[in-house]
């Protein structure tokens, strides 16, 4: 076996949007960074929805904000929603929260072989050491037990070792080598559907300014996604309850375009559309939708991030942002300890409990949303209690609300969602408000679930814009530590 030579500060398993994000805020700081990546970029990958936090806050600390805009991604303002018991669609903007002012109000919606693409490019201008067609096969461990490095092989097939002093797992929910933090995946009972989708060419748009919002449209079975990608170009899928698997078990087409006609609206947007057959979209693909999180999410030697630590369905709009974020959680740790700022231990607890306390809370949300209607014509709105359902997750909503930090929470835990139901009734109010009119129209915002996502949001957006501590002086959690003014490392409060 072969061995690189000399040793880097930190090896990076995969080149997705979290691996290019850790690579290169660390790489940023003078660290030798080497990045492996298996496939060979332009690469396919779903989850094409961002959010404002992704957009103006992480892309610019980044440094790639010229590169979208020149781009020229399909720009989206919010949602537009077909749900419930309301029968007209419905829109939202991220502008109505005054958390989102201006071009801040704002995301992408985006091709992810382009976008990913763009970091990973990025990533090199940085000076990280992005080798594609590289696959890890395992972690490598020193004499106490420490991960030390990684083994994997090279685009010629021969089997190299490269030594770091630490390992990122950026690798995904199929990674190889996310066990060896010595815990196990725990997956959730609440959300196991699954996902049909394939892309359409001349469908038809909302009308302006809301031309590229997403649209979501329940209907008997569960519900569609339609994502205008570029303007003649859209993703469009089903999210399936597990009845109506047994659909999708013969041919794929045809069970798509049967899920189609059931729902009228989709239906109608795509009556003067074709399907695309060959290229990078001609594939109608399937995706299982089982949520996870890992019991640990790091150990001496290897910190997992995105997909690797926890996962939230694969179309779920979250996805870009949770592995953006925690890239960028785990830059700050990293930078920490090979600065000698903060010990090994307080800088990664502190990166794991605030990246469970984000996922948490977009679960928390999703939860809320699908617990408060009980419409016996709808799947969305038929949700049995939290506890033992199998509904899916409310996309186009956590998309509005733009990402942030949240309120912590063992996720699996027994007894938690009972503990919420105070925030859910609240949550469930406000929407019945704003469905049947009753009253003054409700702010969605200022609910105590959706609140703390839309200040973490922002903390971003404003710590990337002016590279001050938009974390506040004062630690998320007890002992606990705070951004650094630039937002690269950890530091312990100051004590007045």
């Amino acid at each position: 076996m072969s061995s690189d030579n000399p040793v880097y500060d930190v090896i990076v398993v995969g080149g997705g949007p979290g691996g290019s994000t850790v690579s290169t805020l660390v790489a940023k700081q003078g660290h030798r960074v080497l990045l492996l990546e298996k496939e060979t970029f332009p690469r396919y990958q779903i989850g094409e929805s961002l959010l404002p936090s992704t957009v103006h806050g992480i892309c610019r600390m980044l440094g790639v904000t010229k590169e979208l805009e020149d781009a020229n991604f399909m720009v989206k303002r919010g949602g537009t929603l077909l749900w419930g018991s309301n029968p007209e669609p419905w829109t939202f903007s991220f502008s109505i929260s005054s958390k989102f002012s201006g071009a801040g109000a704002t995301a992408f919606q985006v091709e992810r072989m382009k976008f990913d693409k763009i970091l990973l490019d990025n990533a090199r201008r940085n000076g990280v050491d992005v080798r594609e067609r590289c696959s890890v096969l395992d972690v490598v461990e020193d004499e106490s037990g420490r991960v030390c490095g990684v083994t994997y092989t090279d685009p010629d097939g021969a089997q190299r070792e490269a030594r770091a002093r630490i390992v990122v797992d950026a690798s995904g929910n199929k990674s190889r080598i996310h066990s060896r933090v010595h815990s196990k995946r725990v997956y959730s009972e609440f959300f196991r559907n699954l996902a049909l989708f394939g892309y359409y060419r001349g469908g038809r748009r909302l009308p302006a300014p809301n031309r590229g919002n997403i649209l979501g449209v329940a209907f008997e079975h569960g519900w569609f996604w339609y994502i205008p990608l570029t303007d003649d170009l859209t993703s469009v899928g089903a999210v399936l309850l597990p009845d109506a698997l047994d659909r999708v078990q013969g041919d794929k087409e045809a069970a798509l375009n049967g899920f189609i006609e059931d729902c009228p609206m989709i239906a109608e947007y795509l009556a003067d559309a074709h399907r695309v057959t060959s290229g990078t979209y001609g594939e109608i693909r399937v995706r299982k939708d089982y949520s996870y999180s890992r019991e640990k999410f790091w150990r001496p030697g290897l910190v997992l991030i995105g997909d690797a630590a926890c996962f939230i369905d694969p179309v779920f709009s979250s996805g870009v942002h949770l592995a953006t974020y925690s890239g960028l959680l785990s830059a700050r740790s990293i930078n920490s300890v090979l600065a000698g700022t903060v010990d090994e231990t307080a800088s990664f607890d502190e990166f794991e409990r605030r990246y469970r306390k984000e996922f948490a809370l977009f679960h928390d949300f999703l939860v809320a949303f699908y617990d408060m209607h009980q419409d016996e014509q709808s799947y969305f709105w038929k949700a049995k209690k939290v506890t033992n359902s199998t509904a899916d997750h409310f996309e186009s909503f956590v998309e509005l609300v733009g990402g942030g930090a949240s309120a912590d929470t063992a996720l699996f835990e027994a007894g938690y969602v009972e503990s919420r139901q105070d925030a859910f009734q609240e949550l469930s109010d406000i929407v019945e408000k704003r469905e049947t009119g009753t009253g003054e129209e409700p702010d969605l915002f200022q609910s105590s679930l959706v609140k703390p996502i839309l200040k973490g949001g922002a903390n971003i957006q404003v710590q990337a814009a002016l590279g001050s501590n938009a974390d506040e002086h004062t630690p998320m959690f007890e002992g606990g530590l705070v951004s650094s003014d630039d937002g690269m490392h950890w530091a312990v409060p100051t004590r007045s």
